[in-house]
């Protein structure tokens, strides 16, 4: 499927990328331009699984969990161009990361990320994500694209 109807709900994102709950952390993509920009969100909810060690009794999302959400987000951005529909992104690497808030039980995350480079299997991305239009966490994640199917 190249042709993508806005907005892309859980179903259509399950469809671009291999993760699955409890690590799928893309609920919803709501600005879609392939290989350069994607904006979505992911609702935080109580019951997810890392809650329960991660301060429960004041619960605070994991920064690396964060990142990750923009990584999955980036690399639907990136899934969705037909060259690469058929590739793993990876990470590779994180740069300049910067955590500015908390992201509790209740918010909903709203990301961003811009793909800065695209080369080949390789790529370079920036990421924000907002809560209530306050930056809580921004970074650089770097990319590379490997063959979902290794022989």
């Amino acid at each position: 499927m190249t042709d993508w109807t806005l907005p892309l709900y859980a179903e259509d994102i399950r469809r671009i990328l291999p993760h699955r709950y409890p690590f799928l952390l893309v609920d919803r993509v709501t600005e879609l331009i392939p290989g350069e920009r994607v904006a979505g969100y992911k609702l935080v909810t109580a019951n997810e699984m890392h809650f329960v060690g991660h301060f429960p009794d004041y619960q605070v999302m994991p920064g690396v969990l964060i990142m990750e959400a923009i990584a999955q987000l980036g690399g639907i951005g990136v899934l969705v161009v037909p060259a690469f529909r058929d590739k793993l992104p990876m990470f590779t690497g994180l740069d300049d990361v910067r955590f500015r808030g908390q992201v509790r039980p209740g918010d909903r995350l709203d990301m961003e990320v811009v793909i800065e480079r695209l080369r080949g299997t390789m790529g370079k991305g920036r990421g924000t994500a907002r809560v209530d239009g306050k930056v809580v966490a921004e970074g650089t994640i770097l990319f590379a694209l490997v063959d979902s199917h290794p022989a």
